[in-house]
């Protein structure tokens, strides 16, 4: 975990959320904010963009659950909820709306720093996870392309792959552009002339 935090405690009850503090504040000299108020969430963790926010909820419903996470943008940073008690469905829930932690039976002073660097951890993971999915379906449709590309040139110059494969490099080579680009030209140029 990093020396210094920028963290949101949604925390509704007071002397709570100053035991939360100070137990945090054990564990660093991090930026706490605690909101008591779930109106206006999104905009409020939006303004403040934190590091990671921590969501404590006595007895979450289904819909109180979606609008909190979606309020905590848990695909933007690590959001660790702290339930009383659940049920499988809503921790489920949670986790398919992305919070990186779902704890249950409460916030517990011993339990908050294990917790946020599981949460953090668990974020970048997934954050890293993400980004390589991303890159490869981006290769996929690329290669998709080149491919098409590929068979356009072959039916018009009556070439074999590889010679058409060497034609699209060439190409992408002296006029400084990815491969990709040069192929999805083809393909579109060809789909005009159809």
């Amino acid at each position: 975990m990093a020396d210094s935090l920028s963290i949101i405690i949604v925390e509704q009850d007071k002397v709570r959320a100053h035991a939360i503090v100070d137990t945090l504040l054990e564990t660093g000299p991090h930026k706490i904010q605690v909101l008591s108020e779930t109106t206006g969430l999104a905009r409020s963790i939006a303004e403040i963009d934190p590091d990671i926010v921590l969501i404590d909820i006595a007895n979450p419903s289904r819909d109180m659950l979606e609008e909190l996470t979606l309020a905590s943008s848990p695909l933007e940073r690590p959001v660790a909820l702290f339930v009383d008690r659940s049920d499988d469905g809503l921790a489920h829930a949670a986790i398919e709306a992305g919070v990186s932690a779902y704890v249950v039976d409460g916030l517990q002073a011993t339990r908050v720093k294990p917790v946020m660097d599981a949460a953090i951890a668990r974020f970048h993971m997934f954050q890293r996870m993400r980004t390589e999915l991303a890159a490869t379906k981006r290769a996929l449709e690329e290669r998709k392309i080149i491919d098409r590309a590929k068979g356009i040139l072959m039916r018009a110059r009556g070439i074999d792959e590889d010679e058409a494969y060497a034609l699209i490099r060439k190409t992408a080579m002296s006029q400084g552009r990815k491969l990709a680009e040069v192929a999805q030209a083809l393909v579109t140029a060809s789909e005009l002339l159809s």
